[in-house]
């Protein structure tokens, strides 16, 4: 019950400041139309009660069940299966990302179509289930972080360089959306339950991280998109 009233607690505080600012701008500056001006609250009312139901959900469903199948997995003694569910978890959980979802569809009006919503999604997606793979290999043969994240923006680098330049705003938006409120628990969870089994609990500090690697996959993925369609 704490869990939760916390979580309400966390809702008011993060909802309350935006519809403070906007209501005294509302009777200072601005002076929206009364129906607009109804229709904000009450879309803020229903944003901060899907906000409280999502992140309770998160608390009591997504970041136990993340951390029990990192636990679990490393127990197989398989590399092969962990680097693939490793793999197709990042994909998933990006593919059910609302903010890569109202990315791509933005991408789409703006572009008339060029670039489908599903094409972007798709490619979001698998740039964040590679980069979360080789999170798992950083963990499995314990390579350093910093040299997998030289390796990542170098690439960035040397792709901004043939990339359209329509594309490479997109590409660096799409890494900022997949560090959003359901990618970002599940994947975190699921690296510090692989390194509380494989290095122990005093070092499951190991599995963070895995969100600066998996917003390389994104940034990559939309550029080779880019030169494929440039």
């Amino acid at each position: 019950m704490n869990d939760v009233y916390e979580q309400f607690k966390e809702v008011v505080m993060a909802v309350l400041p935006l519809a403070a600012v906007v209501i005294i701008l509302q009777y200072t500056l601005i002076g929206l139309p009364p129906e607009l001006f109804f229709r904000f609250l009450a879309g803020v009312v229903m944003v901060g009660l899907g906000l409280f139901l999502f992140l309770v959900g998160v608390h009591i469903g997504l970041l136990p069940i993340g951390e029990m199948i990192g636990a679990a997995l490393p127990k197989t003694n398989k590399v092969w299966l962990i680097l693939s569910a490793a793999f197709v978890l990042g994909v998933v959980v990006t593919i059910a990302e609302p903010d890569v979802r109202v990315l791509a569809n933005q991408i789409d009006d703006v572009s008339e179509g060029a670039i489908g919503s599903w094409t972007l999604i798709l490619s979001v997606s698998l740039g964040v289930g590679i980069f979360v793979l080789m999170s798992m290999v950083r963990t499995l043969f314990n390579v350093p972080l910093k040299y997998l994240l030289l390796g990542g923006y170098t690439l960035v680098g040397l792709l901004a360089l043939v990339t359209p330049p329509s594309f490479l705003p997109i590409s660096f938006d799409a890494g900022g959306v997949t560090t959003g409120p359901m990618t970002v628990p599940f994947i975190l969870a699921l690296g510090v339950g692989v390194t509380s089994v494989l290095q122990g609990k005093s070092s499951s500090s190991e599995g963070f991280g895995i969100v600066a690697l998996a917003s390389i996959g994104p940034i990559i993925a939309v550029m080779l998109l880019g030169v494929v369609y440039g």
